[in-house]
């Protein structure tokens, strides 16, 4: 066995970003293993990546698996933000705790560690866009009060157990593999509806404004981070853009008239804890590393229209 060769550790890669970032940690040199709950990973195993059957609260688990992997990317989350705001204490319960437990072996180590964070919920409702890393954090959601507070533990064991770790706060991924109705992934579940002849839902009159970052573009962005990111620092990593719901429904007409499906909207209550508006600044990331997105929104949009037509239809 080549004893230079890095073994990366990536907690929740079975699922939808963990399906674009595993390949392209492989495509590194990586050897890589992915630590998933289900049988089978949702979104097949990637070639050359090895599968353990866990949950990474189990403590002796992740410590055999820490024996031979000298980084982690923490993926893992339990909910979602619909279904934290329906329950905020399972929320904190089924996160905290084994993410607090899984700093101190990480820590234990002397491994690296990549905290995927959110930059969509722990900053609020934002004062000046786009957000830079530097703008306050006042979460409105229970998802984004306990990502804020595993952020905060995560600087805890840096100062006081010496955890090696860099923090990235994503934008609001799309793109291939997104299975829309799941709570979250407004741009998945617009095209899905519109395939099956069901109004898009947007709460409110226009709806949010969000950052939409392509799937492997957020892939490439958490790898940067982990080669070049500093240690106990954070980065967002968005594109920069705001867009409103209605104004994505607006590029989708006529990407979905072309195969025949009409778009039709059905406006909604806002919902309490909706922030108004959020758009990442990605700077610091690319003044560090060198990254940038490349995936045009209109290219990630009929990308994703085609894969959803095929598996839909």
């Amino acid at each position: 066995m080549n004893s230079s060769v890095i073994n990366t550790l990536v907690i929740g890669g079975a699922g939808y970003i963990g399906a674009h970032l595993v390949p392209q940690l492989i495509g590194t040199g990586r050897r890589v293993t992915i630590l998933g709950r289900g049988a089978v990973p949702t979104h097949g195993l990637p070639a050359g990546a090895a599968y353990v059957i866990g949950d990474f609260a189990q403590r002796e688990l992740v410590r055999d698996l820490l024996e031979s992997h000298q980084e982690v990317i923490h993926l893992a989350y339990a909910t979602v933000p619909n279904t934290s705001f329906a329950n905020p204490l399972a929320d904190l319960l089924q996160n905290l705790p084994p993410s607090v437990q899984l700093f101190s072996e990480v820590a234990n180590r002397g491994a690296k560690l990549v905290l995927v964070s959110s930059g969509g919920t722990v900053y609020g409702e934002a004062s000046e866009l786009p957000i830079r890393e530097t703008h306050p954090r006042r979460p409105i959601s229970p998802y984004g009060v306990t990502k804020l507070t595993v952020e905060s533990y995560a600087h805890l064991y840096a100062v006081t157990h010496g955890l090696k770790f860099v923090c990235v706060r994503p934008a609001n991924a799309y793109g291939v593999g997104q299975r829309p109705f799941i709570g979250q992934g407004f741009i998945a579940t617009a095209i899905a509806s519109a395939i099956k002849g069901m109004p898009i839902e947007i709460f409110g009159q226009t709806g949010t404004v969000r950052d939409y970052i392509y799937v492997s573009d957020l892939a490439s962005g958490i790898v940067s981070a982990l080669d070049h990111g500093h240690l106990s620092e954070t980065y967002n990593i968005g594109s920069g853009v705001g867009l409103s719901n209605l104004e994505i429904v607006e590029s989708l007409k006529p990407l979905m008239d072309e195969i025949g499906h009409e778009v039709r909207i059905k406006n909604l209550s806002e919902r309490a804890f909706d922030v108004r508006a959020n758009v990442l600044d990605s700077t610091k990331l690319q003044i560090n590393s060198g990254w940038k997105p490349v995936i045009k929104f209109n290219e990630g949009l009929i990308l994703t229209r085609d894969w959803l037509v095929r598996h839909l239809t």
